[in-house]
């Protein structure tokens, strides 16, 4: 599979305006998981003349075509990632709605043996833990 976002949307044939590809390229450089009105304010600084609605119809398209992944972290914003990224959990912080990637090895194997024992193959699963900030206690 190709590395990059407009990589991908050439291959699935997609015809890439200038727009598409402003917003891809944003989405690409993206290290968080922003929502559309986030790609929005980001695209739109780098041509002024991408609406929120073209924003919202490629995300969409990109969406349906599986070169992003929508994810709903409880905050009622949809929010987006590249879906060919490797395997990752995620962790929200509940009060900053920051989201934190991690891969942990033992919950793998864990859902795995859960998995097997109730009679099934594991096909994919998505973890989303939510907490805040332990307060620091001073030692």
């Amino acid at each position: 599979m190709t590395n990059t976002i407009l990589a991908r949307c050439e291959a699935q044939g997609l015809r890439m305006t200038g727009q598409r590809r402003t917003i891809a390229l944003v989405l690409e450089a993206s290290d968080d998981h922003p929502d559309v009105e986030e790609l929005y304010k980001r695209a739109s600084a780098q041509d002024d003349g991408i609406s929120l609605a073209t924003v919202y119809r490629t995300v969409k398209l990109f969406e349906e075509t599986g070169i992003l992944e929508k994810h709903e972290f409880g905050d009622g914003r949809a929010r987006y990632e590249t879906a060919d990224g490797d395997h990752h959990d995620h962790l929200i912080d509940v009060h900053s709605g920051d989201v934190i990637e991690f891969v942990d090895e033992e919950i793998e194997a864990l859902q795995e043996k859960i998995a097997q024992k109730l009679g099934y193959k594991l096909m994919g699963h998505r973890l989303e833990l939510y907490g805040v900030p332990l307060k620091k206690t001073d030692d």
